[in-house]
């Protein structure tokens, strides 16, 4: 017999009913009403894209600087073209 995993237990607690304009529900996951703010998930990837290119320059100080801003600027020209 297999034994549920917490993260299967957690999946069926975290299920919620949704009633609609319409009156019709459905089921939906917890974390899907719980998103993170956009700002948030923009800061983030703008960081891990700016540690990308300060491990690409080989580690070196005195570039953070420079190197947000050149991952500020991919990011945002991905997310929103000109």
């Amino acid at each position: 017999m297999k034994v549920p995993s917490a993260k299967q237990k957690d999946e069926k607690k975290s299920r919620m009913i949704i009633s609609g304009p319409d009156g019709s529900s459905s089921a939906t996951n917890e974390s899907t009403q719980r998103k993170k703010p956009a700002f948030e998930d923009l800061h983030a990837r703008i960081s891990l894209r700016a540690y990308d290119l300060y491990l690409q320059r080989g580690s070196r100080e005195g570039h953070a600087q420079e190197d947000w801003l050149d991952a500020e600027r991919e990011i945002l020209d991905r997310e929103f073209p000109a």
